[in-house]
């Protein structure tokens, strides 16, 4: 009886994957807090790290020397990505590290058919791995590049999450950004959606800041979320510590505004499931 209930598939959990081409507007930052606001309000979160540069997984407190198996194991095919997973310090948090060697991949992938859905396979299969029961969310954090990294992360998940820095430049790729989505659901992943914008980076002592924060909400509308992340020293320091700054400083006007973006990033789920 053991064995067969072990096989019983659980629920899938919801895939948001977080990307910008551009470097430097928040992505990392925004993947590590929001999957630490998810918890803290009791979702069972993974973040997956896709970004060579491994920052998701260093921010996280997960040493270098102790990743032993990585999301380039996985993408290759070497190991299951449940055998990939670490703990953090986070309760309810878990991590599927990254590490240099995912710079190669696609050299390692490209000629596969199934090239594009390595990812997508890799979450399918959670569902019936017992060190993944009661995951709710999967939040894969992209590189800053519209690679086949990033196309296997929306070809997997459900939603894009659109990290956007409150900066001159702002808007600046969003287009191309909005075309890939577009042109993966459209050969990928029929049902991909853009899950919302939020902003990062908001400075209101900046007039432009405020600028830029009203032609973003006037050219996306309802995409972009309510809570706006703010410029914050204690976000930026966090990191540094191995650690989220929901545990760096929880009391914090950054720490604050993740804790609301993941209750919102939840309403809008309810709503869209209720819509489905």
């Amino acid at each position: 009886m053991t064995d067969v209930i072990s096989v019983i598939p659980q629920r899938r959990p919801r895939v948001i994957a977080l990307a910008n081409q551009k470097g430097g507007v928040g992505k990392t930052t925004t993947a590590i807090n929001l999957g630490t606001a998810l918890a803290a309000i009791g979702e069972k979160v993974l973040i997956v790290d896709l970004d060579p540069q491994g920052n998701a997984s260093t921010g996280l407190g997960v040493d270098r020397r102790s990743r032993k198996s990585s999301t380039y194991d996985v993408l290759c095919g070497d190991v299951g990505l449940g055998q990939a997973l670490q703990p953090t310090a986070v309760p309810g948090l878990s991590l599927a590290p990254s590490t240099l060697d995912l710079l190669g991949v696609e050299l390692e992938i490209a000629s596969a058919k199934d090239r594009a859905h390595r990812l997508k396979k890799a979450i399918d299969e959670l569902v019936y791995d017992q060190r993944c029961q009661d995951l709710t969310y999967v939040l894969i954090d992209c590189p800053p590049s519209l690679s086949l990294i990033t196309i296997n992360a929306m070809t997997a998940a459900d939603a894009v999450l659109v990290p956007l820095q409150c900066e001159f430049f702002a808007l600046e790729g969003l287009s191309q950004l909005l075309k890939t989505v577009e042109q993966v659901k459209a050969g990928l992943n029929p049902r991909l959606i853009i899950q919302g914008v939020v902003l990062t980076m908001f400075d209101p002592r900046n007039n432009l800041s405020g600028q830029v924060m009203a032609d973003v909400r006037s050219f996306l509308g309802d995409k972009v979320y309510e809570t706006v992340i703010p410029r914050n020293v204690r976000i930026s320091e966090a990191p540094s510590y191995g650690k989220p700054a929901l545990l760096y400083d929880l009391r914090c006007s950054g720490s604050q505004a993740y804790l609301r973006l993941a209750s919102e990033v939840i309403k809008r789920e309810r709503t869209l499931r209720a819509a489905a």
